[in-house]
C-alpha cells in the first residue's frame, strides 16, 4: 500500500458489484459493512465482489485477457513519430527515471496499456499502485503511482502518448466506478453498462477501462451479438422478420437483441425469439409500466433500458423489471484524470535509494 503524510489519501477499489455477463444469474453480492461504506460516501472502505471479478490480491483477473498489445502500440507511436523526433537530439541517451504523478482523484486503468508503450521504447515501470485502484488526491496536491526509468529520449517519445491513453482509461474507470456505486445504493441486482459508441481505434482501451470501473463492456464489436435497431427492422420490413432473419445467420450461439419503444414493438420482439428485448427512450415511468407487462407475459425476456440515461438519472431507471441499463454517458464525455511524468532531479534521486 502507499502511504502519504500529505493530504492525499489511497483508497483501494474492488471494481463495485462488477461486470455481470448477460447470460450469468443476477446478482447483489454486496454485503452489509461495505454497503454501509458506499452509502455513507466512503468509497475506500467499500469493496464489493460479484463473480470472483477481483482476485484477493487485488489483481483484476480481465487484464489478462487482452491481446499482445506491441502492434497496437506501434501504430500509436508512428502517429506520433511519423519522422524525426527533434525533442531527443536535445536530451540525449542518458539514463533516466521519472517520476508518474497522479493529480486529480480518479480510478486508476489502462496500466497494461502504459506499460505496453513504454515497454516498446525499452523502458521499464515500476508501479506503486494497482490497476482499478481508486485514489482520492486533494485539490493541488499529486501522488506518486509509479516510476518509468529508459533513456531519457526514450522516455520523453513515450511520454504523451502513454499519459493520454491512462488519462483516458481512467476517466472511464472512474465514471463507471460512480454510476456502479450508485446500482449498490440502491441496491438494484441489474448490470451497467457502456454502449459501441467508442472511439474508433480506441475499443480495447474504453471496454477494458469499462471492465476496470465495474460495468459491463455491452457487446465489444458487431461480430459478439445481434442488435437489430430501428435501421435493421424498417430495411427489412418488421421485427418478426428481421429476428428470423438474423437467427438464420447467427445460429443458436449468439443472441439477438432487439431495440424497440413500445410495448407492442416489444412484445412482437419478445413473440418472435429475442433473448434481449431494449426499451429505448422512454421515462423511467413509462419504462417501469412497459417492463413490467413485458416481464409477466415473458419472464425469461432480458429487459435493457437505454437513451439518455445519465449519471444523474440512472437511479431512476433502475426498476425490479430492467436487467440492464446501458448509457454511453460512461464513455463519451467523460472528464479524464490528470496525470503528468516528471524527470526526477539528480540532487532528489539522491535521496530515493534504489533509483
Amino acid at each position: 500500500m502507499l502511504c502519504h503524510t500529505s493530504p492525499i489519501t489511497l483508497y483501494r477499489l474492488n471494481p463495485v458489484c462488477a461486470q455481470r455477463r448477460l447470460n450469468s444469474d443476477w446478482c447483489y453480492a454486496a454485503g452489509g459493512a461495505e454497503r454501509d461504506a458506499v452509502e455513507n460516501g466512503d468509497q475506500g472502505r467499500a469493496s464489493y465482489h460479484a463473480g470472483g471479478a477481483v482476485e484477493e490480491r487485488g489483481s483484476l483477473w480481465f487484464s489478462r485477457m487482452l491481446p499482445p498489445l506491441g502492434p497496437l502500440v506501434r501504430e500509436w507511436i508512428k502517429e506520433d513519430v511519423p519522422g524525426f523526433d527533434y525533442g531527443g537530439a536535445v536530451v540525449g541517451d542518458t539514463m533516466e527515471t521519472m517520476s508518474l504523478y497522479q493529480k486529480s482523484t480518479g480510478v486508476v486503468a489502462g496500466c497494461p496499456f502504459f506499460d505496453a508503450v513504454m515497454a516498446e521504447l525499452n523502458c521499464k515501470v515500476v508501479w506503486k499502485v494497482q490497476e482499478g485502484q481508486y485514489m482520492k488526491v486533494a485539490d493541488g496536491q499529486r501522488a506518486v503511482i509509479a516510476t518509468v526509468k529508459g533513456r531519457v529520449c526514450d522516455l520523453l517519445m513515450g511520454e504523451r502518448t502513454a499519459l493520454n491513453v491512462l488519462a483516458r482509461a481512467s476517466g472511464i474507470a472512474t465514471r463507471a466506478h460512480r454510476l456502479v456505486v450508485i446500482k449498490c445504493k440502491k441496491e438494484w441486482k441489474g448490470v451497467v453498462a457502456g454502449t459501441r459508441k467508442i472511439t474508433p481505434g480506441f475499443r480495447l482501451v474504453e471496454k477494458h477501462a469499462m471492465l476496470v470501473g465495474g460495468a459491463d463492456m455491452h457487446r465489444m464489436d458487431l461480430s459478439s451479438m445481434v442488435m437489430l435497431k430501428d435501421n435493421h427492422i424498417w430495411s427489412h420490413g418488421s421485427i418478426t422478420r428481421a429476428v428470423a432473419k438474423a437467427r438464420s445467420v447467427c445460429g443458436f450461439s449468439l443472441r439477438i437483441e432487439v431495440e424497440t419503444s413500445s410495448f407492442e414493438d416489444a412484445d412482437e420482439a419478445a413473440a418472435a425469439g429475442a433473448d434481449i428485448v431494449m426499451l429505448d427512450n422512454l421515462t423511467p415511468q413509462v419504462l417501469g409500466e412497459v417492463s413490467q407487462k413485458l416481464k409477466a407475459k415473458y419472464p425469461h425476456i432480458k429487459i435493457e433500458g437505454s437513451g439518455g440515461i445519465t449519471e444523474d438519472s440512472i437511479g431512476d431507471y433502475m426498476l425490479p423489471t430492467v436487467d440492464v441499463l446501458s448509457t454511453s454517458s460512461i464513455h463519451q464525455g467523460c472528464p479524464h484524470v490528470d496525470f503528468s511524468l516528471k524527470v526526477i532531479r539528480r540532487r532528489a534521486r539522491l535521496q530515493q535509494p534504489g533509483l
